[in-house]
């Protein structure tokens, strides 16, 4: 599938030793402010979907939308009572990038790990962002 990642099952001959018990891992990133997951590959996601999984959540509004609908100071002081620390190259890609301007990746890796595509394995925490 054009732009997912490559989530092989345990024992495929095409990933390496080290990942052959728990199959190929996989991160999926969630946004500045939400986890991010790492997924392992399974014998009925390589039957389904060739081996492949999600990639990230997707985005919910455009940059466009994000960039006119979000406040930078509300998103930052957001990610800052989160205990995340944050350094960016330009203001408007904190509004591009906001946790609201994505789908929830929980939701994503949950339906993935639900129809058996891939598996969770890791809940990985945000704790800084560096964009630029």
């Amino acid at each position: 599938r054009k732009g997912s990642p490559r989530a092989f099952p345990p024992h495929h001959p095409l990933i390496p030793v080290d990942y052959q018990l728990t199959g190929q891992p996989v991160i999926v990133g969630g946004t500045m402010g939400t986890c991010s997951y790492v997924l392992t590959g399974t014998d009925q996601g390589m039957r389904d979907t060739f081996g492949s999984t999600c990639h990230g959540a997707g985005r919910a509004l455009s940059r466009n939308k994000s960039r006119n609908n979000l406040d930078y100071g509300d998103v930052l002081k957001r990610l800052e009572d989160m205990g995340i620390s944050i350094r960016v190259a330009s203001p408007k890609l904190i509004m591009e990038e906001a946790p609201e301007s994505y789908k929830d990746v929980t939701q994503v890796v949950q339906t993935c790990h639900d129809a058996n595509i891939s598996k969770m394995a890791i809940k990985l925490k945000p704790i800084a962002v560096v964009k630029g």
